[in-house]
């Protein structure tokens, strides 16, 4: 049983009124947790024992069982799935991304968000994911490296910044706000020893900082969805109504989800109304005529040897192609990086040593991986290469290869004499449990 703390409870009872005990009595029981399948690298096959029904809302999403061991197979490491709160699905289903947009998610750590809009645009348009604190930011670029994304930029700037950098550049932005994380009271209860009214005060002041620039960053016709994990009015239908004064461009837009009602532009998940975690999200459109600003764009790499060492790894040609440090990369219309505090950006390729080229672990994992001989793994030695072992192979190949596990590739090997040199990251091994589910 979880204690709630008493300005919480008052403030619940006057804000719900005869629904105040069906509310508390929902908090007692267990969180939901779910699951949402990358249909770019994962089929329904592949999902974990203990996925239990669809959820509504989410095209992807699946309730997973409170004592499933999703979170520690090979399936997880793999990208084949991300473990989500069904709550938290709910605001990129409103954003509603399609292939090609220009979108920004502000405040995008730890990345199921970004991930979950990147499914939608299909590997076509630019996503910009974006964490100001650093070491969020670098768990963002692991998620989106482990899911395949291929049309991202991972960067870490504040949102004043970006307002000054790429005014009315993008389709749509995704803000879901730092907030007092009421919503997670039931998911983990240690949040509440850091709850208290000045928190959520506090939380209303950055809320409105964030806003107000992310405001800019949207091109006249364009959307922003608006989100938090909290109950508190002041920080949801209160800030909407702040945003409208302060920004008479935009306006709420209706939604409709399966099991979700946003005829007013807004929606609150509350756990005894809707089988999820607390959610709130929002829907805005600036008016005008549709208008995307253009960016100056990265200057394209031309070296014939660094293009003909990095096309050896693919049956497609692989253009624009782009440096960052020294990585390359590819991404559309990469826009200029330079003051741009970049982890990750588009596709990573991998790296010249001298004159050899070493293909980065993203790009085996990408949604359409390099043109070199598969290896297939049993279990045993899938989990053995995700702990960083060298294994043995059957295979008549030498080289690159791919290890991969029922279909599913884990990452780069490189073949000798019969044995598969483990190319799987070191800051990524682990031991992983043996049944798939």
């Amino acid at each position: 049983m979880i204690n709630l703390p008493i300005a919480f409870t008052e403030r619940m009872k006057h804000q719900l009124g005869t629904e105040a005990d069906a509310f508390f009595q929902a908090l007692q029981e267990p969180a939901t947790r779910g699951l949402r399948r990358n249909p770019m690298r994962g089929t329904d096959s592949w999902l974990p024992e203990g996925t239990e029904g669809r959820i509504p809302w989410a095209q992807d999403g699946y309730y997973l069982s409170e004592s499933s061991n999703a979170g520690n197979l090979i399936w997880h490491e793999a990208g084949a799935y991300y473990i989500q709160d069904p709550g938290a699905m709910l605001p990129a289903e409103v954003l509603n991304a399609r292939p090609g947009e220009y979108i920004l998610d502000m405040c995008a750590a730890p990345g199921g968000k970004s991930t979950q809009i990147a499914c939608a645009m299909q590997g076509q348009g630019i996503l910009v994911a974006n964490e100001v604190v650093p070491k969020r930011c670098a768990i963002l670029s692991r998620n989106l490296e482990r899911m395949g994304v291929t049309n991202a930029l991972c960067i870490s700037m504040t949102a004043e910044q970006l307002s000054m950098r790429w005014p009315e550049c993008f389709d749509a932005v995704l803000v879901d706000a730092p907030c007092s994380g009421e919503g997670m009271f039931r998911k983990a209860p240690e949040t509440m020893e850091s709850w208290s009214p000045e928190i959520a005060d506090g939380c209303i002041q950055r809320q409105k900082d964030i806003l107000s620039h992310s405001s800019r960053l949207v091109c006249p016709g364009g959307r922003m969805v608006y989100s938090t994990c909290t109950f508190h009015r002041e920080e949801n239908e209160g800030m909407m109504e702040w945003f409208l004064n302060a920004f008479p461009e935009f306006e709420l837009e209706s939604f409709q989800l399966p099991g979700i009602d946003g005829h007013t532009g807004m929606a609150t998940c509350y756990p005894h109304r809707i089988h999820a975690e607390g959610q709130f999200v929002a829907l805005l459109r600036k008016r005008g005529t549709y208008s995307r600003m253009p960016w100056a764009e990265e200057v394209t790499v031309t070296d014939r040897g660094v293009l003909q060492n990095i096309q050896k790894f693919s049956d497609m040609v692989i253009s624009p192609i782009y440096k960052l440090g020294n990585t390359f990369f590819h991404l559309q219309n990469c826009p200029v990086l330079a003051g741009i505090k970049t982890l990750r950006a588009g596709l990573q390729l991998g790296e010249l040593r001298g004159k050899l080229f070493i293909p980065d672990h993203a790009f085996a994992l990408s949604w359409t991986p390099p043109h070199i001989p598969v290896c297939t793994l049993s279990e045993t030695d899938a989990l053995r290469y995700m702990a960083g072992e060298m294994i043995p192979v059957q295979e008549d190949c030498s080289g690159y290869v791919l290890a991969a596990f029922h279909g599913l590739v884990l990452g780069f090997g490189k073949v000798t004499a019969g044995n598969m040199k483990n190319h799987y990251p070191k800051g990524l091994r682990r031991q992983l449990e043996a049944s798939v589910g």
